[in-house]
C-alpha cells in the first residue's frame, strides 16, 4: 500500500519544536515545512523539473508570515505551472525580474529614452524645449512612478490644474508628449497598452492661434519703423535677413559664415538646424548678399554671422528680433515668425506657384515622390521668387533708406 502524507494543521505547525538538526514536516503534493535548529520555519516546494526530471526545491516563504493556507495556494499555482511544463523556479525568477524592471522603468526614465530616440529627428532647440516642459510639468508629479502603474486618471489629474489656469495649448502639448512616451513604452515591451492614448479628449480644446503678422500693404510701415528704430545695427540686419530669406527665427539667428557659398550665392542650412531635419538650400538675392557685406565688418572673423554681443562665440538669441519688434511698437501685432506669413501671403497674392512658395518656406510635402521631385527642381524657380521678394521689400523701403541698397524700385509683376 502506498504511503500517504497527512495534511498539516495550524496547531501542529505552531507546536513543532526545533531540534539539533533541521527536519521537514510534509503537507503532501510537494509542500514541506522545514524546521531549523534556531526555531525558524520555512515553507518549501519540492518538485521534479520539467524535461530534465531532476529534483528541485523552491522557497515559498517563512511561517507565520506565510500561512498554511497561503503556502497551499502557492503549491497549487506551482503544480498548475508544472502541468504546462513550466518550471516554477524559472517562473518566479521571471516575475521578480519583471517587478524589478517595473520599478526601474519609471515615467521619467522612459521619457528620457523616448526623447533620446528623437534627438536625430528634431532640432536641438526643440529637444531642449520638450525636455524642459517634461521636467517642469510632468516629472515632479509622476516622474518616479513606474509606467506599468500609471493610468489615464494619473495624467488627467496632473494636467487639470494647468487646464484650470487657461493654459490649454500647454495641456495639448503635454498630452501629446505623454502619449508619445507611453507609446514608446508599449513598443519597448514595458506595458501592454497605452492608457494615455485618448487623454487629450477630456480637456478643453485651445483656439487655433496664428503668429501675429502684418498685411502685405503694411510692409512699408515695417521698413520705416526699422529705419527709425533705436536698435543695434546687427539686430536690424538680423530682422532684414530673416525677412529676405523667409527663414524661421532660430534658423536666421543661428546662421554661420561656413554655410554661405558666396560664389553660388546660396545659404545651406544643415539638417540638424532645420525643424524637419532636412537640409535647406536658400538662393540669396543681391539684397541678402548686401546684408552679409554689412555683417562681415561686424562678425566676419567669428563663427556666427549674427553673434551674441555678450558671448561672441554664440549666436544671437532667436528672441532678439521679437524684443526689437516690441520696442518698435509691434507688440501683439507682429512677431519675427510672422515675417514668414507676411512673405507667404504676399507671394500667393502675386500669383506665384504655391508649391514653390512652400519650398521657399521649407515646408515638407507629405507625398514622398513629390517631395523628392520638388527638392530636385525648384531651386531655379525659387531663385526667381526670392529675387522678386527682395526687390519688393526694397521697393517698400522707398524713402526709408533700406540697408540693402537703392530706392525707387518698381514692383515686379
Amino acid at each position: 500500500m502506498a504511503n500517504t502524507t497527512s495534511p498539516l494543521t495550524d496547531t501542529e505547525i505552531r507546536q513543532a519544536k526545533a531540534k539539533e538538526k533541521e527536519y521537514n514536516l510534509g503537507d503532501g503534493k510537494g509542500l514541506l515545512l522545514r524546521i531549523k535548529p534556531n526555531g525558524s520555519k520555512l515553507w518549501l516546494f519540492n518538485y521534479q523539473r520539467p524535461y530534465t526530471k531532476k529534483r528541485a526545491v523552491l522557497s515559498i516563504g517563512s511561517y507565520p508570515e506565510v500561512s498554511l493556507k497561503q503556502a497551499r495556494s502557492a503549491r497549487l499555482k506551482y503544480r498548475e505551472l508544472l502541468s504546462q511544463d513550466i518550471d516554477p523556479k524559472d517562473y518566479k525568477l521571471e516575475q521578480e525580474a519583471k517587478a524589478k524592471e517595473a520599478i526601474t522603468n519609471t515615467f521619467e526614465h522612459v521619457a528620457n529614452l523616448w526623447l533620446e530616440s528623437k534627438r536625430d529627428t528634431i532640432t536641438e532647440n526643440h529637444f531642449n524645449k520638450i525636455k524642459r516642459s517634461l521636467e517642469k510639468d510632468i516629472f515632479p508629479g509622476l516622474g518616479k512612478q513606474p509606467v506599468s502603474k500609471l493610468k489615464a486618471t494619473s495624467f488627467i489629474t496632473l494636467l487639470r490644474p494647468i487646464e484650470a489656469k487657461g493654459s490649454l495649448e500647454t495641456v495639448k502639448r503635454l498630452s501629446q508628449r505623454i502619449n508619445n512616451v507611453m507609446n514608446y513604452a508599449v513598443n519597448y515591451g514595458l506595458i501592454e497598452a497605452n492608457p494615455a492614448q485618448a487623454i487629450g479628449e477630456v480637456f478643453k480644446k485651445p483656439k487655433k492661434k496664428h503668429y501675429p503678422t502684418l498685411k502685405p500693404e503694411q510692409l512699408p510701415e515695417l521698413m520705416k519703423a526699422l529705419n527709425t528704430a533705436s536698435i543695434q545695427l546687427q539686430t536690424r540686419c538680423l530682422i532684414e535677413w530673416q525677412l529676405h530669406t523667409i527663414t524661421r527665427p532660430s534658423e536666421a539667428s543661428g546662421a554661420e559664415w561656413s554655410e554661405i557659398d558666396f560664389k553660388q550665392k546660396t545659404w545651406t542650412i544643415p539638417a540638424e538646424r532645420m525643424k524637419k531635419r532636412i537640409e535647406h538650400v536658400i538662393p540669396l538675392s543681391n539684397q541678402a548678399m548686401k546684408l552679409l557685406e554689412i555683417m562681415k565688418s561686424i562678425s566676419g572673423k567669428r563663427k556666427h554671422i549674427f553673434s551674441s554681443t555678450k558671448n561672441p562665440r554664440k549666436p544671437m538669441s532667436s528672441s532678439t528680433a521679437n524684443v526689437a519688434l516690441k520696442r518698435m511698437g509691434f507688440d501683439g501685432v507682429l512677431v519675427s515668425h510672422g515675417l514668414r506669413a507676411l512673405a507667404s501671403t504676399t507671394l500667393n497674392e502675386q500669383g506665384f506657384d504655391s508649391d514653390v512658395i512652400e519650398a521657399c518656406l521649407a515646408h515638407i510635402d507629405k507625398n514622398e515622390v513629390r517631395k523628392a521631385y520638388n527638392r530636385a527642381t525648384y531651386l531655379g524657380r525659387r531663385t526667381k521668387v526670392m529675387t522678386w521678394w527682395s526687390d519688393h521689400i526694397e521697393c517698400a523701403s522707398q524713402g526709408n533708406l533700406s540697408l540693402t541698397g537703392s530706392q525707387g524700385l518698381s514692383l515686379i509683376k
